[in-house]
């Protein structure tokens, strides 16, 4: 009989890697759902080849690498499912294919697989679809329509104080999800379900998204722009609460929480105030991401026992 002897503290838990990623799955299906409805049948490939094709490298990689296989653990089907819903609906059916890859194999595996990456993979792999292919990420289909939008064909439409191209959309319209945009960001009702549902699951915390979403309205009140459009527009939602909470890219204690979320938040209005870019939540994200290691290492608790050392 083997025995195994290690320290304590000792927790035990029913939840492990594959119960947290079913429930992120669970909490994604409302807006999923949405972009489903808002978007047609080119949103349902859209998401299915994003996920499939996810699936399939993490398999492909397991088995070259004669590994364990992990697509069980459900990781690489949330990142497809979020690579899928932060793509346009008029994207071709390579560019989510091209994501998976590079989010599965280059930002995750490269790394040591799940809990090694320092980037978030869906949003890595985002932001490197929009600077390979910049018009084909920003052309949007209206919803319940077959017209196809450009982002700066409807920016004269938008109001000044709006950071994103709504067409000047109502507050509801941006609520409920009645404007063109990726697939998964447009449903803020969808969105907030999700996040109910996360929270009542404690799967995340509040504190991330809700300083996230605070920082950003407020500094953007503060500069002269509608917070509320803020808010509703764009991926910040989606960023927010889905993806700026990820466990391997995220500081683990609440002070570095409170300062990442923060970050985020600034980040986010700043690049769309001052930045070429509408949509700066991605890259604030990323950024933050890269930023995470060092505000683990300086909000650290003191270790029981330790000695002072002098000054």
């Amino acid at each position: 009989m083997k025995l195994s002897l290690s320290s304590g503290p000792h927790l035990h838990a029913k939840e492990n890697t594959q119960r947290a990623m079913l429930d992120v799955l669970i909490a994604l299906l409302p807006a999923t759902a949405a972009g489903l409805y808002f978007f047609g049948w080119k949103a349902a490939m859209v998401v299915a080849v994003s996920v499939v094709s996810c699936v399939f490298f993490e398999a492909l990689w397991c088995a070259l690498g004669h590994k364990r296989s992990t697509v069980s653990d459900l990781s690489a089907a949330v990142t497809g499912l979020l690579l899928g819903l932060n793509l346009p609906a008029t994207a071709p059916w390579w560019m989510p294919v091209i994501g998976g890859l590079f989010a599965i194999i280059v930002i995750k595996q490269l790394f040591g697989g799940i809990g090694s990456n320092f980037l978030n993979p869906a949003l890595a792999a985002r932001a490197a679809l929009l600077s390979s292919w910049p018009a084909h990420m920003t052309t949007f289909m209206l919803p319940q329509r077959t017209l196809l939008v450009h982002t700066a064909e409807v920016a004269d439409a938008a109001t000044a104080a709006t950071p994103l191209a709504t067409g000047g959309a109502s507050y509801i319209d941006l609520f409920l999800g009645n404007v063109p945009g990726c697939i998964g960001e447009v449903c803020k009702a969808a969105l907030l379900i999700g996040f109910l549902y996360l929270l009542i699951r404690r799967v995340i915390g509040w504190q991330i998204p809700v300083i996230f979403v605070a920082t950003a309205a407020a500094l953007s009140w503060a500069l002269g722009d509608d917070p509320l459009q803020t808010v509703l527009t764009g991926g910040l939602l989606l960023g927010a609460i889905f993806m700026a909470t990820d466990y391997a890219t995220s500081p683990m204690l609440f002070v570095g929480e409170c300062i990442y979320a923060f970050g985020c938040g600034v980040i986010v209005v700043v690049i769309r105030k001052f930045g070429n870019y509408p949509e700066g939540c991605s890259y604030a994200i990323l950024l933050m991401n890269i930023v995470t290691p060092l505000i683990d290492k300086y909000c650290k608790r003191r270790v029981y026992g330790e000695v002072k050392k002098n000054a």
